[in-house]
């Protein structure tokens, strides 16, 4: 039973994180993923260690779960055989538990995953021929309510934490056999062949675009994606690395500023009216306000360009209007950017339509003739509702005896 009431925050009004780092765990133990070495030093050094033994046996630990990760002490070969029980009976190597796993007939992977307390939320991998990207959740469900997206029609419950948040990034690695095959003996040099590297993997892009805003929860976002980047810890790029707002516009300075990832703005619309309807965040940061917040975003260039996601709504922000006045947004605000069109995609109950073929691809042509790369993103997991704006909890839409039986008729 989860142990969380639900947070009653309206969308329009910024939320108060939950404090905490770590789930408590029913059975006492501390979960070790998701905290940074230092803070693995000082949980052992509370637990009896002293401060030599305690900093010895967090680099260890702290190399063992991320570059080769493990789920057990007993496989940490380094480790005296008598210590590997005295981890094990007071700490935890978690994962998110699996609740179900589903397979699109494009190749797209979606997991329906739960906290150590009994919450739900998804994660989902899409891979293509160059790149794979795993699209990463940051909340259970979501208070910004925007009304073309089915994550938005749940309430929020929680921020995610910083292991729940990493631990989709591990447990990918897990399905995908991607774990570095690095030498214990490189502990102490600079140059470790346990470095993770995308050349090759399966796995080799992040999105931070899964379930939630991400800078609602941005310390335990930051937290996480510092050990993702973190050259001891998962060693994956920040170029490769993109987390994608609504437009939280006070948060996105220091996001450039203390995770330098790529940006990207769920746009969607570009007159208030219509903003304020697809996007109601739109009425507490408006157009104006996010587009100059992007225009002083840290690191920003023609190498790194900021992306724009908007959506294409038959009727409500996909005419010629819409796309020359995005052109001219742009230009105005001297911004270097890139557009991604992407079809509507539709679920139960939701009030739009997607734009047809003919009138988003007309849309893609004004803004490139407008000199902004505006491709149209394929639609990908659409079967196994996987898609952009499609992610909702399954729990609220299948049963617990429904998924008891399907998992035996698949044994």
């Amino acid at each position: 039973m989860a142990d969380t009431a639900l947070m009653p925050i309206p969308g329009q009004v910024d939320p108060v994180p939950v404090a905490r780092d770590i789930t408590p765990r029913a059975d006492g133990r501390i979960d070790l993923i998701g905290l940074p070495k230092d803070r693995i030093r000082t949980l052992f050094e509370e637990a009896g260690l002293d401060a030599r033994q305690a900093k010895l046996r967090a680099k260890q630990v702290f190399h063992w779960l991320y570059h080769r990760g493990v789920t057990e002490f007993e496989a940490m070969t380094d480790i005296a055989k008598t210590m590997r029980p005295w981890l094990a009976e007071r700490f935890v190597i978690g994962r998110p538990d699996v609740v179900e796993a589903q397979h699109s007939v494009d190749g797209t992977r979606k997991w329906l995953l739960r906290t150590a307390d009994g919450h739900d939320f998804e994660m989902v991998f899409i891979p293509d021929a160059d790149r794979g990207t795993l699209c990463v959740s940051s909340q259970v469900g979501c208070t910004l309510n925007c009304r073309f997206c089915h994550t938005g029609t749940m309430k929020l419950v929680r921020n995610l934490t910083p292991g729940e948040i990493v631990g989709q990034v591990m447990l990918a690695r897990d399905a995908l056999g991607e774990w570095p095959k690095g030498s214990m003996s490189g502990l102490d040099d600079e140059e470790d062949a346990g470095h993770y590297t995308a050349d090759g993997r399966l796995l080799t892009n992040i999105v931070m675009m899964g379930m939630g805003e991400p800078l609602y929860n941005f310390d335990n976002v930051r937290d996480a994606l510092r050990l993702v980047m973190d050259g001891d810890g998962l060693a994956l790029s920040k170029r490769r690395i993109t987390l994608s707002t609504s437009g939280v516009v006070p948060m996105m300075d220091r996001c450039g500023e203390e995770i330098g990832v790529n940006l990207a703005v769920s746009l969607h619309a570009v007159t208030k009216d219509i903003r304020d309807e697809i996007v109601p965040l739109n009425k507490k940061y408006g157009i104006e306000e996010l587009l100059s917040a992007c225009a002083a975003y840290p690191g920003a260039s023609n190498a790194r360009r900021i992306t724009f996601e908007y959506v294409m709504l038959k009727d409500k922000n996909d005419s010629d209007e819409h796309a020359r006045e995005l052109v001219r947004l742009i230009r105005h605000y001297n911004l270097p950017a890139k557009v991604n069109l992407i079809p509507f995609n539709p679920w139960p109950g939701a009030v739009y339509e997607c734009s047809t073929p003919e009138r988003v691809r007309r849309f893609s042509e004004i803004v490139f003739e407008g000199g902004i790369s505006a491709p149209v993103r394929t639609p990908r997991g659409r079967d196994i509702d996987a898609a952009c704006g499609q992610l909702k909890s399954a729990t609220e839409k299948k049963g617990r005896a429904e998924r008891d039986r399907e998992a035996a008729a698949a044994e």
